[in-house]
């Protein structure tokens, strides 16, 4: 943790504010603290408009008293993060900042302290807004979650990496990743192959999230020995999964039928995780998605949670976030007109 000093007089800005001064006892986490080339600071420096100055294990922070109070908590955040031995990257920049930078999420204080780590056996992961440390928190608590919201929000890659760390800590005995497999609007035709390669298309985000938690050695095994089943969702219809960590994506392209049966899959000492975006339904014109239908009828029912994301919690490049906003802006300017 670092320390923190005043210095007034001279040291006011022009707002009538002061300059902060940090202390960072352990010069070895300066580098990855501050970034190659200072980027790390730069971020900061451009979404909380402050000025840092790095002097040896000293930081000054200028800016008004909530700018400098931010840049403060950010900083602590990442300097305790290094402490525990977890890297420290741009990701990791933007989720310190979402944390205590949000107009009606906790505050700096809390975002901060109530920041949610996962370890994996790949790399440890933070939430990188307060919506996402909720999120992560339900699915380490609840038996049903359910989450919507745009993409980039982190709903399936944080689910894949609580499965695997439950996975890792004996907690389930293996994991099932299943999608519904419908072609996002366009028709591709016979696919050759045996059955798995017909379908790895549709399943490969899953395969790319268990990459990045797990070592490639052991998805490979776990493949083998059945410890990670990777299945389109009609393979569900008729088994019982216990002891499993579940994970149903792309939920909104299941009928009410296919999620009712999805759901009734649900056994003894199992998890389980479904996941969608309600504003990208490809099923048949007419058809009502199986995830609105779920959450609609479960809401009250005793260990079931729903998380639900916007524009706000998108995590990919902020480009991404200004597009799902424009979409959004637009779809509740058709329901008004």
């Amino acid at each position: 943790m670092s320390t923190s000093t005043v210095i007034g007089g001279k040291g006011q800005n022009e707002d009538g504010g002061e300059t902060l001064t940090l202390t960072f006892d352990d010069n070895r986490l300066l580098t990855p603290l501050f970034g190659e080339h200072d980027q790390h600071l730069s971020i900061i420096e451009d979404r909380l408009d402050v000025e840092l100055t790095p002097r040896g294990n000293h930081l000054l922070v200028k800016g008004s008293s909530d700018a400098r109070r931010g840049a403060k908590h950010v900083l602590d955040s990442l300097y305790e993060r290094l402490q525990d031995g977890m890297e420290v990257g741009p990701g990791e920049v933007d989720g310190a900042i979402r944390m205590v930078d949000t107009g009606d999420g906790p505050s700096m204080e809390e975002g901060v302290k109530g920041q949610v780590h996962l370890k994996t056996p790949r790399r440890a992961i933070s939430a990188r807004s307060p919506l996402q440390g909720n999120y992560i928190t339900a699915l380490l608590e609840r038996e049903m979650v359910f989450a919507t919201g745009p993409a980039g929000t982190g709903k399936t890659y944080l689910a894949v990496a609580c499965a695997a760390a439950a996975l890792t800590n004996g907690e389930v005995d293996r994991i099932i990743l299943s999608r519904p497999a419908v072609e996002a609007g366009e028709r591709l035709g016979f696919l050759p192959g045996d059955m798995r390669d017909k379908v790895d298309p549709y399943l490969r985000p899953l395969y790319d999230a268990l990459y990045d938690v797990l070592p490639a050695n052991k998805v490979a095994r776990g493949l083998e020995d059945g410890t990670i089943e990777i299945a389109p969702l009609a393979f569900m219809r008729g088994r019982t999964l216990a002891h499993a960590f579940i994970i149903l994506d792309e939920a909104q392209n299941c009928t009410a039928m296919q999620m009712k049966m999805f759901l009734t899959r649900f056994g003894e000492g199992s998890r389980m995780a479904i996941t969608g975006d309600p504003s990208q339904v490809d099923l048949p014109a007419g058809a009502k998605s199986g995830l609105t239908d779920a959450i609609d009828l479960l809401g009250g029912v005793e260990g079931v949670n729903h998380v639900s994301f916007s524009h706000r919690d998108v995590v990919r490049h902020p480009l991404v976030a200004r597009i799902v906003r424009a979409y959004d802006d637009a779809a509740a300017g058709r329901n008004k007109s």
